[in-house]
């Protein structure tokens, strides 16, 4: 992992970029984590007897979905994949390598949770797909109909005139959304799709004159960078894009949240970063950088992904447990302490499960980094647990605005 760069946490930006970093996510999730074990926690009791059982169900799982160990990166390209269509052979023949990173910039934007009673009909194959698929296969057919693109001599690209030019309506067309089939924060995924135009237009010297987001292969400015230098980037470039309810002074800090047990220096006490949607870019970056020639290095200097199908898995497991079982039950938001201290704990024990899962598949880190034990992985378990025992609904009632989860 890239060595911490000294800022002054004493003003608003210096805080903030104190934040924007995987280090910072570790070391915070991991005090609320040995709180928690500690027996401190208000909100949950942490076992970690159900460890080796919850690696031994991970490792199973992976077996089953890659016999031959092959696991692929965790990614928003896996959802391009649903239904097994290789919709992205057609698709790097007739585009240039870098307008796949504008694709992945977009349709992980729009990934945040679907809700339960939204699908996406694909016209070429008649799959019904929804959540991740569907919204992932949404966005596919959304790009290469050219609805991101102000030119339409050139539809295969993102640019800030065709984000700045994007309307609810178009979008709900994309995704057919109707009454009867209702997607979650539609509205808020327009909106961050207009921030990203802005963003992207305001600054030529990282997205160039026509705002493209895949500015940031021609930045990196290499034939490879680290993981966490990538992310960084991405963390810097578009921190304007989130929505601001999360602040230090002027900054915008996006997917990072309040905890009373956190302390830290200066301005950064209290807070709890995450940067889910931007990790989920980054590991989702990492092909598509791969196919524009730039190798991307030291993936696990990324954290797990701290989102309900991972963190779902170590409450179905039973490697965490609700002090309270009513709290299941009630709605919550990503801003109440008990989702804070659930996305931070997932960090933690992701990081403890993949050398346990390693173990038992017999591979090493460089094998199998934790863009692929995700992938085999935790993720398909948290989904095939969820699935088993409510139907695939999370196991906390989470109000999303269709911007983290």
């Amino acid at each position: 992992m890239a060595a911490a760069i000294e800022v002054d946490v004493e003003n608003p930006a210096g805080a903030a970029a104190a934040l924007r970093s995987t280090r910072a996510v570790r070391e915070r999730a991991a005090v609320l984590t040995e709180r928690a074990r500690c027996g401190d926690s208000r909100w949950f009791t942490v076992h970690d007897d159900a460890l080796d059982a919850t690696a031994q169900l991970v490792a199973d799982v992976t077996r089953r979905n890659y016999p031959d160990l092959q696991v692929p990166f965790h990614s928003r390209w896996r959802h391009f994949e649903a239904g097994g269509v290789d919709r992205k052979a057609a698709l790097l023949r007739g585009a240039e390598a870098r307008a796949l990173v504008d694709l992945t910039v977009v349709s992980v934007l729009l990934d945040a949770g679907a809700g339960p009673s939204w699908s996406y009909v694909e016209a070429e194959t008649a799959l019904r797909l929804s959540r991740s698929e569907g919204l992932g296969v949404a966005s596919f057919h959304a790009f290469t109909s050219g609805l991101f693109s102000a030119d339409p001599n050139d539809p295969l690209r993102v640019d800030a005139a065709g984000l700045a030019g994007l309307t609810e309506q178009q979008l709900a067309e994309a995704f057919q959304v109707d009454g009867a089939n209702p997607l979650v924060g539609l509205d808020g995924r327009v909106a961050i799709l207009h921030r990203l135009g802005a963003v992207t237009a305001a600054n030529p010297a990282v997205f160039g004159a026509e705002g493209r987001p895949c500015g940031l292969v021609d930045t990196v400015g290499g034939r490879s960078v680290r993981a966490s230098e990538l992310l960084s980037l991405v963390l810097s470039s578009l921190a304007p894009i989130w929505p601001g309810g999360s602040m230090i002074g002027d900054q915008p800090l996006g997917d990072c949240w309040r905890h009373s047990a956190l302390d830290g220096p200066g301005l950064t006490a209290g807070w709890m970063p995450f940067h889910k949607l931007s990790q989920w870019l980054t590991y989702s970056l990492l092909e598509p950088f791969g196919w524009a020639g730039v190798d991307v290095t030291d993936l696990d200097g990324l954290t797990g992904l701290p989102e309900y199908r991972n963190g779902g898995l170590l409450l179905d497991a039973g490697v965490l447990r609700l002090r309270d079982s009513a709290d299941s039950s009630r709605s919550v938001t990503v801003a109440d302490e008990l989702v804070v201290e659930w996305r931070a704990l997932t960090i933690t024990l992701l990081d403890e499960i993949a050398p346990l899962v390693r173990r038992r598949l017999g591979v090493d880190a460089d094998q199998m980094p934790l863009a692929r034990v995700l992938e085999g992985g935790t993720w398909a378990a948290g989904r095939a647990l969820a699935q088993q025992l409510r139907g695939s609904l999370p196991p906390l009632s989470i109000v999303s605005d269709g911007t983290v989860f």
